[in-house]
């Protein structure tokens, strides 16, 4: 028998090496390890809606537990298009322009992964959700980033058109914003929109917080979809989720909306990569869909009302707060309480102030452009809340 010879192949990718696991995800797990209030990861802490519960029991009870149609139930396929024709005025062929996805998170890398070729480049805004610069890696694009800039977070126009070029195949846009809360203009989509028409680029546009928007009196702000700009129909791919408007981020139940040609090839890459969605959760996702306005209105009018009681929390905190125009996150700058990084003010927050952030750094393609902020979220009950600024207030020692 012959000895193999020692092997010196890589046996991991390199895709994979250039990521790390979610910075997010491991701050739930530090906040479970210690002890401390959870304001990191974008989950409620708060029971989703009964009726919505039910049908979901009723469902499996009903023994909707095999397959759906790979791309998604026709039930639900066609809440979703009903739902789009109210909200945004959009006619969706359910047939030929939906694809039910595990969650957003499969729906944006499946729509990468079906449209991107290698050595394509996707604009991508910062901060950014973390999951968009792994999305491009693993599609074989090269992220090109643009920044946001504080206290609006808006960009600059020439930063934009600086970065487009021949090989440009997309840009993504969360909208509203994680983790800034910013909404986009209709000016900016525009913006946006003429580059992508001038470069023949097409929009990925996350949606999944499309309903949770703060009115202003200086400023009209409003939901807009890439979609619904001029002449963007036909290349914007839309990335959307039951997981937070109905409170339900566990169920990992998502779609993309896009046009035929896009939508036959996630729908491949789709199969491939989960085969499909939970079905009896796409029984009560034709449910959800179909809830009446009101439903919506009270959404927004209790996050706004969690909002507007954690702001003066870290306010009082020493926190310099941005003021989410949507989504339910708030960036704050630490820069006052005197910790070298990011990562050093979050570890002592968590282990001996006993209350959980995101460091900002990991919104940022280089980690010191965010090594002042973190990065609070306020889907959670109100003793949560409160409970998180009794502990915050032992900061005020810091400052």
């Amino acid at each position: 028998m012959t000895t193999p010879a020692s092997s010196t192949r890589r046996h991991v990718s390199r895709k994979a090496s250039l990521f790390t696991e979610s910075v997010i995800r491991e701050m739930t797990r530090e906040a479970i390890k210690h002890g401390a209030v959870n304001l990191s990861q974008g989950f409620p802490d708060f029971a989703a809606p009964d009726d919505i519960k039910r049908v979901a029991m009723q469902a499996i009870a009903d023994d909707i537990n095999q397959y759906a149609i790979t791309w998604g139930a026709r039930d639900f396929r066609e809440s979703i298009a009903k739902k789009t024709k109210w909200y945004l005025g959009m006619d969706v062929d359910p047939e030929t322009e939906l694809t039910v996805t595990c969650g957003s998170t499969e729906g944006m890398i499946a729509a990468m992964m079906a449209t991107v070729d290698p050595g394509e480049e996707v604009v991508v805004f910062e901060p950014y959700y973390e999951n968009y610069a792994p999305d491009a890696i693993l599609s074989d694009a090269r992220p090109r980033y643009v920044p946001l800039r504080a206290p609006e977070w808006s960009f600059d126009e020439n930063e934009l058109r600086a970065v487009f070029n021949s090989k440009t195949k997309a840009i993504i846009i969360c909208n509203p914003n994680n983790p800034t809360g910013k909404v986009f203009t209709r000016e900016e989509m525009e913006f946006i929109a003429g580059l992508c028409q001038e470069f023949d680029a097409l929009c990925f546009t996350d949606e999944i917080y499309e309903h949770i928007i703060y009115p202003r009196e200086d400023a009209e702000i409003q939901h807009i979809s890439m979609a619904q700009i001029a002449g963007m129909r036909e290349r914007t791919v839309i990335v959307n989720s039951m997981s937070k408007t109905y409170s339900v981020t566990g169920w990992r139940v998502g779609y993309c909306i896009a046009p035929p040609e896009i939508t036959g090839a996630i729908r491949k890459v789709h199969d491939f990569l989960t085969v499909g969605a939970a079905a009896p959760l796409q029984a009560a996702g034709a449910y959800a869909l179909s809830l009446p306005p009101e439903y919506y209105e009270r959404l927004q009018v209790e996050y706004q009302r969690r909002r507007d009681l954690l702001l003066p929390v870290l306010a009082n905190a020493g926190f310099k707060t941005f003021s989410p125009d949507g989504a339910y996150y708030i960036m704050t700058d630490i820069s006052g309480f005197g910790f070298a990084s990011d990562v050093e003010f979050t570890r002592h927050l968590i282990r001996e102030v006993g209350v959980a952030c995101v460091p900002g750094s990991s919104f940022y393609s280089v980690p010191e452009r965010g090594a002042q902020q973190v990065r609070f979220c306020f889907c959670k009950k109100d003793e949560t809340l409160l409970l998180a600024g009794e502990r915050l207030a032992a900061l005020q020692s810091r400052i």
